[in-house]
C-alpha cells in the first residue's frame, strides 16, 4: 500500500539524525539518511533504490525510528543490513 509514512520527529530528533547521518559508519549514516528522507516524503521504493536495500528494510527503519528515535541508527543496530 502506497502512501504517506506517518513517521514524525522533533526538531532535537531531526536535528540526531543529521549528525548521524554524517557518520563515517555507512550503515548508521544510511539508516539516519534513509528517515530523514522519509520525512521529506520519500517512499519506502525510492530509499531503496537510493541505499542498494529492500523497501522491507527501509521500512524496518522507519519502525524502529518511530519505536526507539534515533537511537536505533546509531552504532550497534545493524538490522537490515546486507553482509
Amino acid at each position: 500500500m502506497a502512501g504517506k509514512s506517518p513517521v514524525t520527529a522533533s526538531e532535537e530528533q531531526r536535528k540526531a539524525l543529521e549528525a548521524l547521518g554524517a557518520s563515517r559508519d555507512r550503515g548508521e549514516a544510511d539508516r539516519a539518511r534513509a528517515v530523514l528522507l522519509t520525512l521529506s516524503g520519500w517512499t519506502s521504493g525510492r530509499i531503496s533504490e537510493a541505499f542498494g536495500v529492500r523497501e522491507d528494510t527501509v521500512r524496518l527503519w522507519r519502525m524502529l525510528f518511530a519505536r526507539a528515535g534515533s537511537r536505533h541508527c546509531g552504532r550497534g543496530s545493524r538490522l537490515g543490513r546486507r553482509d
